[in-house]
């Protein structure tokens, strides 16, 4: 049976910026280019409580939260954090598959270790190391890993055991399901797929 770990880290890119600057702790902050066709790369989850979420535009983000603070994004910065963490997973196995800056698949289902205390031992090393915080999924295969990841945000894990993908999956939203976004899901609900 595989065991697959996903690490996604929390709002990361924003994330850096407030670690790298404590004035921004706490407070509702985007990572995005200004101008009229600004988009948010990245929200703080101080500015996800009013409902400002990655790809949005900058406007709408702004007119759901005026306070909301707008910060340059500098790549060089999260791509320097991203390679660390690239370390931490690789020291675990050479089984890696990035799938952007911030997430990435491991395949341990050779170590001889529980998938649950790998993913805890990550977790804690990549604090340890950028002082930033990821969440974990846990499950026999990518797709459901990526989703248990989500499961627990932020900073949590989540695992899916071989024995519960059925009853799991019989009751998972179809929104929930990776590459499904807003207007599929219209389309699943119009053919009673819910």
């Amino acid at each position: 049976m595989r065991k697959i770990v996903h690490i996604d880290m929390d709002a990361f890119y924003a994330s850096v910026e407030q670690r790298d600057d404590p004035k921004l702790r706490g407070r509702p902050v985007v990572v995005a280019w200004r101008g009229a066709r600004s988009v948010v790369c990245a929200a703080s989850y101080e500015a996800r409580k009013f409902g400002v979420r990655s790809a949005m535009p900058g406007f709408k983000a702004r007119d759901l939260c005026p306070d909301l603070v707008f910060l340059p994004v500098r790549f060089d910065l999260y791509r320097a954090d991203s390679a660390r963490v690239r370390q931490i997973l690789l020291s675990y196995t050479p089984l890696v598959e990035p799938l952007s800056l911030d997430e990435a698949f491991l395949d341990v289902s050779g170590l001889d270790r529980y998938a649950w205390d790998i993913a805890k031992e990550i977790r804690a090393r990549i604090f340890e190391t950028t002082g930033l915080t990821g969440s974990a999924g846990i499950a026999p295969n990518k797709m459901l890993a990526k989703i248990a990841s989500d499961w627990r945000k932020p900073n949590g894990q989540f695992a899916i055991t071989p024995d519960q993908v059925d009853a799991f999956i019989r009751d998972l939203p179809v929104s929930k399901i990776w590459g499904v976004g807003p207007k599929s899901v219209a389309r699943f609900n119009s053919l009673g797929i819910h």
